[in-house]
């Protein structure tokens, strides 16, 4: 729980009383590698921060999936969509290490927003979290060829990407696993 604490501490001081409401809706979740955090037609119902391990979002297909996102340690992880809206998801949001999250259901964190004086601008962080990740994507998509694509991830999470499966990556990036193999060749020559 120090983790998130700190978090929110490098983009605004929070007092020790709006630190207690919000830490005390906080419930620990553990799961294994592989383990859904979410499943696609559910709701929503929890904003996670992920202490330790890696996630990906992605949407399930008959032939294969479309990987769309990974989240790592000290970020935020929900089908924000679906948790804003109340309505079922249409992708899933699946453990690709053990991960420990420190998750705040909706209900919880309406009453946050209520109790504390910094509550809103907690929202907001986690909600800038999010769709920061998801914008870096889109702008990916449009002015960044596949290669780039990959090297950028590989910068910025070089320990991590070795966690991630080739074929998931390949999806992410928006190319086979044959050409990913054929980029990480041309790359380490």
């Amino acid at each position: 729980m120090n983790n998130i604490r700190a978090y929110f501490n490098q983009l605004v001081n929070i007092n020790d009383t709006d630190w207690e409401i919000f830490s005390s809706k906080l419930v620990k979740n553990e799961l294994g590698k592989k383990d859904f955090i979410l499943e696609a037609g559910q709701i929503e119902h929890n904003l996670s921060f992920i202490e330790s391990g890696s996630v990906r979002l992605y949407i399930p297909k008959e032939d294969k999936d479309v990987t769309f996102g990974f989240c790592f340690e000290n970020q935020f992880v929900s089908a924000y969509d679906s948790f804003l809206t109340r309505m079922p998801c249409s992708y899933s949001i699946q453990t690709l290490t053990n991960v420990i999250l420190w998750q705040i259901s909706h209900e919880k964190l309406q009453k946050v927003y209520a109790k504390s004086q910094i509550g809103n601008t907690i929202g907001r962080l986690a909600a800038e979290s999010l769709f920061l990740i998801k914008s870096q994507r889109e702008q990916s998509f449009l002015n960044e060829t596949a290669e780039e694509r990959y090297l950028s991830l590989f910068q910025q999470r070089p320990k991590l990407i070795k966690e991630i499966p080739l074929k998931y990556l390949a999806s992410y990036i928006g190319i086979t696993p044959q050409a990913l193999s054929r980029i990480r060749k041309r790359i380490t020559r």
